[in-house]
């Protein structure tokens, strides 16, 4: 089973045209341009997107094979095939609709590897590259504080309908802090914590720019009328704490998202960003977003009428200026 979640910064990312504009060493606090403002929005959104897309892959792979999950292992597999003392070539069944899944548990370092195929098969998207999970011989995903090496590998997502891209590539680290398997959780199940961590998440845009991103999230997993995912950040910077992604943009500029309250995914509500609350910084001003709103500002429940949720977002620049709207996402 492949549990499909939308990226839980989709709609905080569009926050970001308020502060997303390039240097100018004559005025720090010089307006940015609406092209720049449009740029920065999106180049968030799809890298974190893109990024929890990718770890839901791994998720999807590693949890369909008992001899990564420790549910039980026979005999070596190479490739998806059990071998005794000799090697074999095949593919595992790859329940990604652009992707072939082969594994190796042959050799002292463990690997599953997920290769893109170019596939339009989601009809939005076509990616190619591929993502390279490996852990130590012996190693059980299942087992309580067992950290697997995911690594980017040219991972490159072109948007069908501009044909612009973004290109990924770096290692991260992926903790099962609490062990379990998220794919057997239940109303009576312990929650299951995954960490994510990454200081060279490399980020090649479409304009040649290239920049590194830095990555500390913690995403909780508990069972209410199905699959709850809360993601929080587990990064501190003096005495900020709750950050989930800092580094710089394409135009140079440090930034910094923080979550402030957990952002909550629900699959008994369409797999939508039902709750939450961040706050996005860099050198023009600071952006507080709330989700799960209703389109007046109130927090609302799941499921609702229309099905459509809100976010307020507030944004407060150096000069004290501020600026408050809602919007839908």
């Amino acid at each position: 089973m492949k549990i499909k979640i939308q990226s839980l910064l989709m709609a905080a990312s569009l926050s970001l045209f308020l502060f997303a504009c390039k240097k100018d060493s004559n005025n720090s606090n010089a307006a940015p341009s609406n092209a720049d403002l449009q740029t920065q929005s999106d180049d968030e959104n799809r890298v974190s997107n893109e990024t929890d897309a990718a770890f839901d892959d791994v998720n999807t792979s590693m949890n369909g094979q008992a001899s990564v999950t420790g549910t039980s292992e026979t005999a070596p597999i190479r490739y998806g095939v059990a071998v005794q003392g000799g090697t074999a070539h095949d593919t595992v069944k790859s329940l990604i609709c652009d992707a072939v899944v082969t594994i190796d548990t042959i050799d002292a370092t463990r690997n599953l590897t997920i290769t893109y195929n170019g596939g339009n098969c989601q009809l939005t998207r076509v990616r190619t590259g591929s993502i390279v999970v490996a852990w130590a011989k012996g190693a059980k995903w299942a087992t309580a504080g067992t950290s697997f090496t995911v690594t980017f590998n040219n991972l490159k997502i072109t948007r069908v309908l501009d044909g612009k891209s973004i290109t990924l590539n770096g290692t991260h680290t992926y903790t099962n802090v609490s062990g379990g398997n998220i794919f057997t959780l239940s109303a009576n199940s312990s929650p299951v914590v995954h960490t994510i961590s990454s200081s060279n998440m490399s980020i090649t845009f479409d304009n040649g720019a290239q920049r590194t991103w830095n990555i500390a999230r913690m995403r909780t997993y508990t069972y209410n009328n199905g699959i709850v995912l809360t993601t929080t950040g587990t990064h501190s910077e003096g005495n900020t704490g709750g950050i989930s992604e800092w580094g710089t943009n394409r135009f140079g500029n440090a930034f910094t998202v923080q979550i402030k309250t957990g952002l909550t995914v629900a699959q008994s509500c369409a797999w939508q960003l039902t709750a939450g609350e961040v706050a996005l910084t860099n050198a023009q001003g600071t952006t507080d977003i709330t989700f799960g709103l209703n389109s007046t500002g109130q927090a609302i429940s799941c499921p609702i009428g229309t099905g459509v949720y809100y976010f307020q977002l507030v944004w407060t620049g150096l000069s004290g200026k501020s600026y408050t709207f809602i919007m839908p996402y």
